[in-house]
This record gives C-alpha cells, structure tokens and sequence, in this order.
C-alpha cells in the first residue's frame, strides 16, 4: 500500500461512544451506532448527510442482514431486526445471557452467515452514562441463521474485533483489556473455530478496539486511547500507523463504491475538552479496497450468498 489521505471528520456527531459501522452497498450509505446515547446514524455521503434513530437501550453493534431493507441491531440485552425505511423493528429472539450485568458489545456476521457476538460487563446505565468495566464477565456467541445459539468462548474482559480473513481460514478476536488480538482458524463450512494463538498483542498506544481487514488480508485496528489506527500485516507485523486527530477510534469498515474509503468512528468519553473531534466519524481514503460485508442470512438466503461470493 502506498499511501492513506489524511482523516477526514465527515460527521462531527458528537458521539459518546461511536460504534458499529457498518457499509450498505444497495443504499450507498454507511451505518453506526452510539452505544451511550442509544442511537444508530446513517451518514449519506453524496448528500452529506446525516440521519438518526433512537432505541430503549444500547446499540452496540449492526449488520446486513440477507434482505437489502434490513438490518440485523444488537441492543445491550437481545437482538432486533430493524426495517430503517419504515422504521419497524422486530424481536430476532436472542436473549443474552446475564443481562443487565453484561451487555453486548462488537458483533459481526460471519462469511457463512452466521452472526457473532460478543459481551462484557455492563459499563452503561439505564440513563446512558457510564459506568465501571472491569473483571473477566464476558463471553463469545456465534447465532446461526437457524435460531441456534453456540457459545464459543467465556472469561473475556470486553470482546472486540470480529473480523475474517479474505481466504476465510482466519477469525480475529481481542479482548481489549488484555490488550491483545488473537488468531484463530476458521472452517467456514461448519464455523468452527480452533487454535487460538497470539497475532498483535502489547501494543503500546492505547488499546485494541474494532477492526476490519482489507482485500490483502491485513487488519485494522483502532486503538481506543492511542489517537490511531494500526494496519497490521497477516503475520502480525505493523505495517503503518495511521494517526487520527481523534482520542479514542473505536471501530472502522470500508465503503464507498469501490470499497475505498476507510470509515473510522469515535468516541467522545474518556477524551479531554480540546478533543473537539472526539464522536466524530471519519474517511481516510486508501490504495488498497476492503472486503464486502458479510451477512446475516436470518432470512434463509445463506446459499444465495455464498453462492455470489
């Protein structure tokens, strides 16, 4: 890769805790979250625009599902299907574990269709301020398009980076307060996982939050408290550091047309006064394309998907 463009804040939205972005090729928009403020936004970016929509909790994370006009919502306690042109939400049936303890946090689909999910303790109250994280209360999840329910992993302190390799033979998980990302292989046939070993661990600039990984293979992490994202080789070495003019990125996707553009959300917590920016969303253009967004295929279209891979 050659270069990246300087970041851009192309929705200054104040967010306490963006979160979740996730690209809609058919609507040519992107979607995220703000876990604190209960919201999920829809930035438009021929119109500059932005749009957004209250919930009754948390919205930690989202996902395409098989249908163009819907999409899969993780609340903090269960999981919605949510219609954004008409506004109708519906109950998918996931219930999670020990709420209101713990809360979701990042969850994506996977490329064979199912969706994961992962939690930790819950650092947010009912009126949406924060509240303490801590300890080793949170667990990994993988929902199947059928309703079924498997749990993958226990004792995680906040689950974050759900990401696959291109070849779909790699899964990437963090624990962010071991501040570690981890490798594991990945059969998507079946979606299982096994052979969990270190790949970018110790860091020292803040701590491992959301990730994507591009058409090469490589994976980017935004360093929440670190003020960059880190483009991460397949064997774990840094490739560049990118630096943002934001505290705390929280997560990134890649959109646009040509699946170039790097979106990188943020979050306004835990940042000083000067950090204007801080709960922005933010473009950086780059040299290398991301991968389409996998998805959700609640609606029985998993082989429809695969089969347009």
């Amino acid at each position: 890769m050659e270069r990246v463009s300087e970041p851009v804040c192309v929705a200054p939205a104040g967010d306490r805790c963006g979160e979740g972005p996730v690209w809609h090729a058919a609507a040519q928009a992107l979607y995220w979250t703000d876990i604190n403020r209960f919201l999920i936004h829809r930035f438009d970016p021929c119109r500059k625009s932005v749009n957004s929509w209250f919930f009754d909790e948390p919205v930690t994370a989202l996902a395409l599902t098989d249908r163009d006009d819907t999409l899969a919502v993780a609340l903090g306690s269960r999981l919605i299907l949510w219609m954004p042109e008409t506004d109708e939400r519906r109950d998918h049936g996931f219930r999670l574990p020990g709420w209101p303890a713990v809360r979701s946090n990042d969850a994506r689909p996977d490329p064979r269709g199912s969706f994961w999910l992962g939690s930790m303790r819950n650092n947010v109250n009912p009126d949406g301020s924060p509240g303490a994280c801590g300890g080793k209360d949170g667990a990994l999840y993988r929902i199947d398009p059928d309703g079924s329910v498997t749990e993958r992993k226990r004792g995680i302190g906040i689950s974050n980076t759900l990401a696959w390799s291109p070849d779909r033979t790699r899964f990437y998980f963090a624990d962010m307060l071991e501040n570690a990302i981890c490798v594991y292989d990945y059969d998507a046939a079946s979606g299982a996982i096994g052979g969990e070993r270190p790949f970018f661990a110790g860091f020292s600039r803040g701590w491992p939050d959301g990730s994507t990984v591009d058409s090469e293979g490589y994976l980017w992490n935004c360093r929440y408290g670190g003020c960059c994202v880190v483009r991460v080789a397949p064997d774990g070495v840094i490739d560049r550091v990118i630096e943002m003019p934001a505290l705390n990125p929280t997560s990134c996707t890649f959109g646009g047309p040509d699946l170039g553009t790097l979106y990188v959300t943020s979050a306004g917590l835990d940042a000083p006064p000067s950090d204007r920016l801080g709960g922005g969303l933010f473009a950086i253009q780059t040299d290398v394309p991301g991968q389409p967004e996998n998805r959700f295929a609640v609606f029985g279209g998993q082989r429809c998907y695969l089969a347009a891979q």
